[in-house]
This record gives C-alpha cells, structure tokens and sequence, in this order.
C-alpha cells in the first residue's frame, strides 16, 4: 500500500473516529486516502481552530485528538493550538504534510521547517522518511501523546513518502528509547507525606489539571472526606472534585474565591495534586503557602520545586499514588467530630459571604448574573467551553463545575478565539451532553468562522457571548493600573452577532433581560442546530478579587501588613 494508506489504516488501528483539518498541495494523497474511509473528516476553516477542535475532543474524550494541515502556512497555522495544547498538557495529534524529500531544505513552495518550529510546543516531533516506517511513527506518535502527562506529538510526512508503495507492517506494541510513560511509587515518600497530613492541624487538597487526567477524581475525593480537609483547586482543575461539595472551596488565585485564598493561605499542610504552581495560582512563588508543609504529586518530574520548594515530592501516576496513601492513612487516621479547621474554614467562607465580589450587581445583565443563571439552568454533565477574557474569570468564581471533564478552557497558554472551537471537538466526544461555549465578543470573533463548520456538521454547540464592546480584561488592567489611559481595547466595530449567526445558518438571538437568556437558554438546549445567544454588558464591571501581579496572596488578602483586608 501507499504511506497515505498506511497512515489512515494506522489512524483506524487507534479507532480514530474523527479528524479536523484542512487539504492544501503537500497532504493531497493523504485525503485521497481519508476518502476511503470510514472516519469523519471536519472541514476546520482554519488550521489554528482544527487544533483546537482536536484539543476540545482530547479533553472531553480522555482520548487523542487528530487533526491534519499541509506544508508549510497550514502547518505553522497549528503553532497556537499545539502551544495552548501543551500548556495544559493535552494529547493532540497533528499530522501536517511535507514537501518531497528531494526539496526540503532548497526554499521550495510552502516548505517550512516544521519540526524546527515545534520544537520547543510539542511533546515530540517526528518525520517518517520511508512508506514503512509511517504505521510505527502513528504507533510511537499515540503512545508519547497519551501516556505520563499528555501532550501534542507532530508527526511530518513528505509528499513522496505518501505517495511511496511499500510492504507494510503494522506494530502491535511500540517502545520509544529514553521515553518512561511510567514511575513507581516511591513508598518512603508516601510514608513522608502521609505524617505530614496526619500531624497537621489545618490541612487543604489543592487539585489540578493532573487530577482530571489520571482519572483520580474518587481517590482524591476519598482522601478529602478521610481528612474532612477542605478543596481548592486551580483554574485547571476545575471539576476534579464537584463543587457543590460542603468541603469545596471552589478556585483558588489571581481571581480565584475568595474564601479559597484565605483558607490557603492559613493552612499548615497542603497536599498539591497535578498541578504547576503556576503565577496566576500562587502570586509570588516563594510567598505562596510559605508556612505550610506541601506535598507534590505529579507524573512530570520536570514540576518539582520548578516554580515551589516543596516537603514531599511523589513522582509517579496520581490515581495509584492517591490510592497508595489513602490505604496509608485510612490504617492510622483518627476522626475528630469537633474539627476546629473545619469550624474555622466554615467562619473564613461566612465573613467573606457579601464581600464585593459576591454581592449582587445593580445591572441585571452582567457576567456574575448570566454565570449564576446559566449554572441553574444548565444540567450537571453539560460542559462548558470558555474563550479568554474576564467572562473566563467570573466562570472562575462563579460558575460550579460539578462533574469531571465538563469543564474546558485555556489557562496556561490563555488562547483567545479557543472556546468555540474547542466546543465543537468537544460535542463530536460526547454528543449525548450540551455543550456550551461561554466567550466574549473579543474572544469569540477571532475563531468565529468556526460557526461555519458547527452549521455545515450540524454539530449544535450553543454560543453565548457577553458583548461589551471591548477586550475587557485588558481594558480592566487599563482602568485599575493605568488611570483609564485607555488604547487599543475598545472594539468599535463588532458585528451584529445575531445577523453573523444567521449569515453562517446558525440562529442567533440577543437577550435583554435575566429572565430572556434563560429563556433564550432553555430553546438552545433543544435545537439541533448551532445558537448564538447575545447578551449586551458594561465594560465598567470588574473581576474581584484581584490579585495584581507581584501581589502575594497574604498581601491581596490581609493588606501589606496583614491588617487590613480588600475585601
């Protein structure tokens, strides 16, 4: 057979169902190909939302997404997505096409250097040279992406090596040199951690992305009731733990809750779960729980003490080191029914009730109103996509991500033009729940042709954009740090988002009132068919609580000298 045939039978060896992309010169033989089979090609209107669309099925699924590009502009179209990819450690497979053999290196049309590019946003790059070697890079390609922290692999494949008639054989098992998808669980630092969560007197779970990917979700909830220890986690991993939980805190951070930030900031051990301590999470890394005993479990040991020294460093798979120490407290462990920290975290979250972030807003429409009335609304497995931007922030507080995988948004790479994309990969996974991307006007035009695809496939995602006539977030830095010197931000010629939904063939709808999304809401969830709801809101309303940067998070909280609060 060809190579191009031996990629599409290595894609449906993996059961590869659908794939995103777009056809250009370099990659022809491969959809001539993808013409013969039964996977369901996506015509993306953009390689950066094919990536995305890839990305949003990876996480919804738990599996890889695959999406396909041509030489050269359509491969360097996918940089964003595999970057946004990699920042939150999704398995995304890009399989772009390359000119022959014979004209790499020799400035030809549409040659780019691809493997070059990704370098340093891929998990790894390869480029088969030969027909016969394709079914073991797809095999080698799978395995990187999906095993130890997940992440997107691009697989290059020159024009003639498609084309190229070879005997082909297929691996059943592939080993990569130098590559360990797996650790072993050290026990002594099981032992380690487990003392220092039976001898502390205010402990918290912080659980992140790492969580949601090893599928940890019961072992972790497990070791929170054993401990009766409060929850937060970060923007990432949001989910791992329902947060309607009595012991869920909600997000911590730079517009985390408040109550979560405080109770962090108090606690005497902190158990960290598959997370990177990143900046937006702790403010200044080395004020960040500076009296606490942490433990880190990750599966990347390039996490420990990067950004946090830690106590207890637990390499290794979370769910089966979760597991591992619960079994070692749970021998040893004696239950207080009195429970000061709890008391006390339960005061912390009563004196922070009414503070300005949480208080009603005079305007009806506003972020914090239409998150609070889509949560009521929405059924707890739907899931919901977000663009970047201050709508983002007040999902953060305000919307509760009650089941696993129903929570998906950029946050290490903050891709603007990511939700709706990443909707539609989203409700290709699981197209029995509702799928609803939650994005601003600035966030939401940058990918909107992606509405194109959703109505083409009649795949019915649900848009709604918070319309404020500008790139709110930034101009919200603008206002608090730069005395409203505002430029560059106010978006002066946004289009009637209801006629752009009727211009794709997707229905659009504008809402003037609580009680009109709601209803507007309730219609969507029964079409077939893509909606775009339109909600007009003031760029005047803010994001609190804030954390601006090179803030600690004692400081944000107690004031410079711990006396006074913000709140």
């Amino acid at each position: 057979m060809s190579g191009s045939q031996a990629l599409i039978t290595a894609l449906e060896q993996h059961k590869v169902k659908h794939v995103f992309g777009i056809p250009g010169g370099a990659n022809l033989p491969i959809y001539d190909s993808l013409f013969d089979s039964d996977m369901h090609h996506i015509l993306a209107r953009h390689e950066q939302i094919a990536a995305h669309m890839a990305d949003g099925y990876a996480r919804a699924s738990g599996k890889a997404g695959v999406c396909i590009a041509t030489s050269g502009p359509g491969a360097t179209n996918f940089v964003t997505g595999l970057a946004t990819a990699y920042a939150d450690s999704s398995a995304v497979i890009a399989i772009t096409g390359q000119v022959p053999k014979a004209m790499i290196g020799r400035d030809a049309f549409q040659e780019t250097d691809i493997l070059g590019v990704v370098a340093p946003i891929t998990k790894y790059a390869l480029q088969p040279l030969k027909a016969e070697d394709i079914p073991k890079a797809v095999a080698k390609a799978f395995y990187i992406a999906t095993t130890g922290r997940p992440g997107p692999v691009l697989l290059d494949i020159p024009k003639d090596v498609q084309q190229e008639m070879a005997d082909i054989e297929f691996p059943e098992r592939v080993d990569v040199e130098g590559y360990c998808a797996e650790h072993p669980i050290d026990e002594l630092e099981i032992k380690r951690a487990t003392e220092i969560l039976l001898n502390a007197k205010k402990p918290v779970l912080l659980g992140g992305g790492g969580v949601r990917i090893s599928g940890a979700f019961q072992a972790f909830r497990a070791i929170a009731e054993l401990l009766m220890a409060p929850v937060v986690t970060t923007l990432q991993g949001k989910g791992v733990f329902p947060e309607d939980h009595p012991l869920s805190l909600g997000a911590i951070g730079m517009h985390g809750r408040a109550e979560a930030n405080r109770v962090v900031a108090e606690c005497d051990a902190l158990l960290a779960v598959g997370v990177r301590f990143s900046d937006r999470t702790t403010g200044v890394f080395s004020e960040f729980c500076k009296d606490a005993k942490i433990i880190h479990i990750d599966t990347d040991p390039s996490e420990f003490n990067k950004n946090k020294l830690v106590d207890v460093h637990i390499l290794g798979d979370a769910n089966k080191a979760l597991t591992l120490l619960y079994q070692s407290l749970v021998q040893r462990i004696s239950q207080n029914p009195e429970n000061p920290w709890l008391k006390r975290v339960n005061e912390i979250r009563e004196s922070l009730r009414n503070i300005p972030a949480y208080s009603e807003i005079p305007q009806e429409l506003s972020g914090p109103n239409i998150v609070k009335r889509m949560r009521e609304v929405l059924p707890r497995n739907a899931i919901l996509t977000t663009g970047v931007g201050r709508h983002q922030m007040w999902c953060e507080i305000h919307y509760k991500v009650l089941e696993p995988r129903t929570w998906i948004t950029s946050t290490g790479l903050g891709t603007m033009g990511f939700g709706l994309p990443a909707a539609i990969g989203a409700k290709l996974a699981r197209p029995e729940v509702p799928v609803v991307d939650f994005d601003g006007d600035g966030s939401f035009v940058m990918t909107e042709s992606a509405l194109a695809t959703a109505v083409e496939e009649g795949i019915p995602v649900i848009s709604v954009i918070l319309n404020d006539g500008s790139l709110g977030m930034v101009e919200q830095w603008q206002r608090l740090m730069y005395n409203r010197r505002y430029i560059g931000v106010k978006l002066r010629r946004n289009p009637d988002f209801v006629k752009l939904a009727e211009a794709y063939g997707a229905e659009g709808i504008r809402v003037d009132s609580l009680d009109e999304f709601e209803k507007a809401l309730r219609s969507a969830l029964k079409n077939d068919f893509p909606t775009v709801i339109e909600v007009p809101v003031s760029s005047e309303h803010d994001v609190f609580p804030f954390m601006p940067p090179g803030k600690t998070l004692g400081e944000t909280l107690y004031g410079p000298k711990k006396e006074a609060s913000i709140f």
